[in-house]
């Protein structure tokens, strides 16, 4: 296998990552079984150390880490193995790779455990980016139609709050007579846009979305 100094991973379909720093030199050749939830997943300490500081680099190097062993040798790793193999493909080549029905926020918390700096920084764009797409789809209007008399109408006009806004306003002649005034009344209609997120219809764009938001229009 040749070595570079300094490994770009390119012109493939997905989300990459440059690693800057090499294998510790003496590592190419040695084979290690991990034994996850149960799953038993071979791989090189070369490919275990690609990111320095994660927990399988330093358990493979035997930093303070006590981990048993099964009867065949391999580490025992107490998690869910059913994320632990786009984990170990991200340390080989670079690549975040998920099933379709794999959640992001299950890769993330073994990312997490597994102190992946890179595979975390991936998940957590794509997880805001998917959070700023749901804000993009156009908001739904919500109307009401508020009917009052003239002597009423800055009054209601002026206390309109929670996002409501003016409209239209629709004169609809006199109801009665009171005195030698008559009282004209009118049809106000407001409305109100909500958003989509994840707990339903908000009237406020995320927090996320209006960072993103606000990012875009800078550039």
């Amino acid at each position: 296998m040749r070595m570079e100094g300094r490994e770009e991973m390119q012109d493939a379909v997905g989300l990459r990552c440059t690693w800057d720093i090499p294998p510790p030199a003496g590592t190419q050749a040695k084979w290690v079984r991990l034994n996850v939830g149960g799953t038993v997943f071979l791989t090189t300490r070369q490919t275990l150390c690609r990111e320095q500081k994660s927990f399988l680099c330093r358990l493979c190097q035997g930093e303070e880490l006590q981990s048993d062993r099964d009867e065949t040798g391999a580490y025992l790793i107490d998690r869910d193995p059913t994320y632990f193999g786009p984990i170990l493909n991200f340390l080989r080549h670079g690549k975040l790779v998920l099933d379709k029905d794999m959640a992001e926020e299950g890769i993330l918390e073994e990312a997490e455990f597994y102190n992946i700096g890179p595979l975390i920084r991936i998940i957590k764009d794509r997880m805001e980016e998917k959070d700023y797409t749901v804000t993009q789809v156009p908001p739904k209007h919500v109307y009401r139609v508020l009917q009052c008399q003239e002597e009423e109408l800055t009054q209601m006009v002026s206390t309109m709050s929670d996002g409501w806004r003016f409209e239209q306003l629709v004169n609809i002649g006199s109801s009665y007579n009171y005195g030698n005034e008559d009282q004209t009344e009118f049809l106000c209609v407001v409305s109100k846009e909500l958003y989509n997120s994840p707990n339903g219809l908000s009237s406020e764009p995320s927090h996320k979305a209006k960072l993103l938001q606000a990012r875009d229009l800078r550039m």
